[in-house]
C-alpha cells in the first residue's frame, strides 16, 4: 500500500505540473459539449427548393406556399422550364426539384388526381432523402385539405376514415438533445481517458523515467494501478462536469437516477483507461500511441450507435458493436436518462462492461515487461 500511495503521489504531481493535460482533461470537454449538441441536429432545415411551375394555376400557386410556410424550405428559383431548374442542382444552388405539369389543376379537378414529381440532389444522401420525405408529407396534407374542400360531408360519411393518433414515449416531444447530448458526453468521457492514458507509459519512455521505474521492486500490477487510479479520478470528475452542463444549458435531469450512471461510469472507466494503458505498452512514441488511438475511437465513434442505429447496420458491423464499450455506455446513458433505468435494468451491460475491463487491464499488465 506504500508502494502504491508514493505512485500516486507521482502520478498526480506529474500531472498537474503540466498545464496542457489540465486543459485537455477539463476545458476541451467542456467546450465540446457545450457546442457539440446544437450542430448534432437529425432535424434538416433550410432546405433549398427549385420549383418548376408549368401550370400556374390557383392550386398549384396554394402548394408552393404550403411548402415554403412550413419553415423546412426556401424556394431559391422558380421557372417554367425543367432543364433550367436541373442546373441550380447541378451548382450546387438547389437540394430538391419539384415539378408541377401542365394543366395539374385542371386535371386534378376533372380525373380527381394529378402527378407531380420530384429529383433530389443525391450528393448529400440524408438531406435528399429525409427532404423528399418532408416534401411529400406536405403534398399528402395538401392533398387532404382539397379533398375535405371538395367533399360534402352528410351526417354519416360514407367514405372510411381511419385516425391515427401517436404517442412518443420516453422522449413526447421528440427532442434530439435529450438522446444526443448523453451520447456526446459518453464520447468525450472516452476520448479523454484513452488518449491521455495513451501517451502515458510512452510518455515515460521518451523522457527516460520508466528506466528508474523499472529497476526498483515495484510489482507490474501495481505500477498499472498507479497509473490507471489518477485518471480514473479524473475520468469521474469530467462526468461530474458533463452532467451539470447538461442540467444547465439543457435542463436534461436522468429519471433513473444520478447513482446508477456513477456506478456504471467507474466500471466503464476501468475499461477504457486499461484499453489506454494497453495501446501505452505497445507503442513505442507518443505519435504512434496517439494514431492507434485515433484509429480506435473513429471505430468506437461510427459503430457506437450515436448517429447511426445499431439495428440499422449490416451484420458484420453489429457483431463489432458488441466489442464495442462505447455503444454499450451510450445504450445505457440513454436508457437511465430518457427511461428511467435502474441497476436490474442495465445488469447485462454492467456484466459485459466488468468483463471489458479485466481483460483489457490484464492484458496491459500482462503486456507490459520491466526491462532493466
Amino acid at each position: 500500500m506504500r508502494t502504491l500511495k508514493f505512485l500516486l503521489q507521482k502520478e498526480f504531481r506529474q500531472i498537474f505540473r503540466d498545464p496542457s493535460i489540465l486543459r485537455i482533461i477539463f476545458i476541451m470537454p467542456v467546450i465540446q459539449l457545450m457546442i457539440l449538441p446544437w450542430a448534432a441536429d437529425y432535424e434538416i432545415k433550410n432546405i433549398k427548393l427549385a420549383v418548376t411551375d408549368q401550370d400556374h394555376s390557383t392550386y398549384s400557386r396554394q402548394l408552393i406556399s404550403k411548402i415554403t410556410s412550413s419553415g423546412y424550405f426556401q424556394l431559391t428559383y422558380y421557372s417554367s422550364s425543367y432543364e433550367q431548374s436541373l442546373h441550380q442542382i447541378e451548382d450546387d444552388k438547389a437540394d430538391l426539384i419539384l415539378e408541377i405539369p401542365s394543366s395539374f389543376e385542371k386535371t386534378l379537378i376533372k380525373e380527381s388526381e394529378a402527378k407531380l414529381f420530384i429529383a433530389s440532389n443525391a450528393i448529400n444522401g440524408v438531406k435528399g432523402n429525409l427532404g423528399s420525405a418532408y416534401l411529400r408529407s406536405i403534398i399528402q396534407d395538401f392533398n387532404r385539405e382539397v379533398r375535405l374542400e371538395w367533399i360534402q360531408f352528410p351526417r354519416f360519411s360514407p367514405q372510411t376514415q381511419i385516425e391515427v393518433t401517436t404517442s412518443n414515449w420516453y422522449n413526447p416531444l421528440f427532442d434530439y438533445k435529450y438522446f444526443m447530448v448523453p451520447g456526446i458526453l459518453v464520447l468525450l468521457l472516452t476520448m479523454v481517458g484513452a488518449n491521455l492514458t495513451a501517451i502515458n507509459i510512452v510518455k515515460e519512455k521518451e523522457i527516460g523515467t520508466i528506466e528508474q521505474i523499472n529497476v526498483t521492486p515495484v510489482k507490474k500490477h501495481l505500477f498499472i494501478i498507479g497509473k490507471l487510479i489518477p485518471f480514473w479520478i479524473l475520468g469521474m470528475v469530467v462526468l461530474t462536469l458533463g452532467l451539470l452542463i447538461s442540467r444547465l444549458m439543457y435542463g436534461i435531469v436522468p429519471l433513473g437516477g444520478f447513482f446508477t450512471i456513477y456506478v456504471f461510469a467507474s466500471v466503464y472507466l476501468l475499461a477504457v483507461l486499461g484499453l489506454g494503458l494497453l495501446i501505452s505498452t505497445v507503442a513505442s512514441t507518443q505519435q504512434q500511441a496517439m494514431l492507434i488511438s485515433f484509429f480506435l475511437m473513429m471505430i468506437f465513434i461510427l459503430l457506437g450507435g450515436l448517429y447511426t442505429s445499431i439495428e440499422s447496420m449490416p451484420v458484420w458491423a453489429q457483431w463489432i458493436t458488441r466489442f464495442n464499450p462505447v455503444s454499450y455506455f451510450i445504450e445505457v446513458m440513454r436508457m437511465v436518462v430518457l427511461k428511467g433505468s435502474g441497476l436490474a435494468d442495465i445488469k447485462q451491460q454492467m456484466l459485459i462492461m466488468f468483463g471489458f475491463a479485466v481483460v483489457l487491464n490484464g492484458w496491459a499488465v500482462i503486456n507490459y515487461r520491466k526491462r532493466s
